[in-house]
């Protein structure tokens, strides 16, 4: 009778690469900072300092229902699940149109362009690489 221990459904059986854990990390970012904008508009909205309260409370929390998106995506690409790849690119895809409108209201917002496109442009490239790929399952030598 073998005593060998089963690894728990939610811990990844191989170490994952560092590629796939970067991607990961900045996802889960993305949607910290989705959900912690969305919870300040909401703060704002209920607060009463908005001009429009009623639209400051329904941006806000549909920031934070956009929010669950790159978190659940995130804790996918975290435990390896292959299904988790298409939210996170889904994710970046709607990232860029995003940090292209930042950017062309200037000023400070430039720097938030950048820095989310830079971001988005990334886990794109870390998400198709080739490495990344194998780790969820998708392509590789076996396909």
């Amino acid at each position: 009778m073998s005593t060998k221990p089963t690894p728990a459904p939610d811990q990844p059986t191989a170490p994952l690469p560092g590629r796939l854990t970067a991607a990961a990390a900045l996802t889960a970012i993305e949607g910290l900072a989705l959900a912690g904008l969305g919870i300040y508009m909401l703060f704002v909205g209920i607060a009463g300092d908005a001009d429009s309260p009623q639209q400051a409370e329904t941006g806000g929390l549909t920031l934070i229902a956009l929010a669950a998106l790159p978190l659940v995506a995130a804790r996918g690409l975290r435990l390896a699940r292959r299904w988790s790849r298409g939210p996170a690119l889904i994710t970046q895809l709607m990232a860029l149109p995003v940090a292209w409108t930042l950017y062309t209201t200037g000023g400070a917002m430039i720097a938030a362009a950048v820095a989310l496109a830079a971001t988005a442009v990334a886990v794109v490239a870390l998400l198709v690489n080739p490495t990344a790929t194998e780790a969820l399952g998708i392509g590789g030598p076996a396909s």
